[in-house]
């Protein structure tokens, strides 16, 4: 979630919301980092006829309507207000007529194997020696998996309690599985969040760090270092997650809610009305 508040750890930076220690610090360093290329992008889009960009920001806000991916139950709605422009949407799960049948190894499993997606998104699964890691930790789990292996798919094998390939129809096998592990990009956080699925969250860059942080400081997953996790870590966290099942509970009557609010149609509803200059109606 890319919305700035002075109330919430600074955009991008993953520090935790209970302590403001490095703020200041995360702060300066993004602006020395960040400041010469938003300068020469904002002199671009002057150039183009569009007004300047608001001051370290990319992208215009609209003052009629802007929308924004991210359910309300892990939302900064208490320290982050917004104007009557912005609009949540809880999820934005995309639609698909591909299925997905459960392959017989993960489909028929022992009663004490819980079932688990591992997608670290394109760039993640191109990390062949990140995947590599994974592949070893959580091979050696009772557990079954099923794994997005990305681009890189040729480069590395899957253990013997995986099934997997390039690409899967996400949507289709979060529903089926008992826990996530992602990198914490907001379509698979708030996909699984939609299905009601607790979370391990490995983190690359940019918003994952914040996603990551969120889910675990909320109780709806658990963060990791992605690449400095010890073995025990990884196991810590499945047995965690997939042993409370009042938290299981909890992330299904979520998932259940999320749902029912319907995001996808209610961004399109909001689409249409800005459309048919219907600017009032959204207030």
């Amino acid at each position: 979630l890319e919305i700035t508040g002075l109330n919430i750890a600074p955009a991008y930076s993953g520090h935790p919301a209970n302590d403001r220690t490095q703020w200041e610090a995360f702060c300066a360093e993004y602006d020395r980092t960040h400041r010469p290329t938003w300068a020469a992008f904002n002199d671009w889009v002057i150039e183009q006829g569009a007004a300047p960009l608001p001051d370290l920001q990319f992208i215009h806000e609209s003052k009629i309507a802007n929308l924004y991916v991210f359910p309300k139950e892990a939302d900064y709605v208490d320290v982050r207000p917004l104007n009557s422009t912005w609009h949540r949407m809880d999820s934005s799960v995309r639609e698909t007529d591909q299925d997905f049948e459960l392959p017989e190894l993960v489909g028929n499993r022992p009663g004490d194997s819980a079932l688990i997606y591992l997608s670290l998104g394109s760039l993640g699964s191109a990390d062949v020696d990140l995947m590599k890691r994974l592949v070893d930790v959580l091979g050696r789990t009772p557990h079954r998996f099923i794994v997005s292996k990305g681009p890189q798919h040729e480069d590395f094998e899957l253990a013997d309690n995986m099934i997997g390939m390039e690409f899967l129809p996400q949507t289709k096998v979060i529903p089926q599985v008992d826990l996530v592990i992602t990198h914490g990009g907001n379509n698979t956080t708030t996909e699984s969040m939609h299905f009601g699925k607790p979370m391990i969250l490995l983190p690359l860059f940019w918003d994952q760090y914040d996603n990551a942080q969120r889910m675990d400081e909320l109780g709806f997953g658990v963060r990791l270092s992605t690449y400095a996790f010890t073995d025990q870590e990884m196991f810590d966290a499945l047995e965690k997650l997939l042993g409370d099942y009042e938290l299981r509970a909890r992330m299904n009557k979520i998932g259940a809610l999320i749902r029912e609010r319907d995001g996808l149609h209610a961004g399109a509803d909001i689409i249409e009305s800005v459309a048919l200059g219907k600017v009032g109606s959204l207030a």
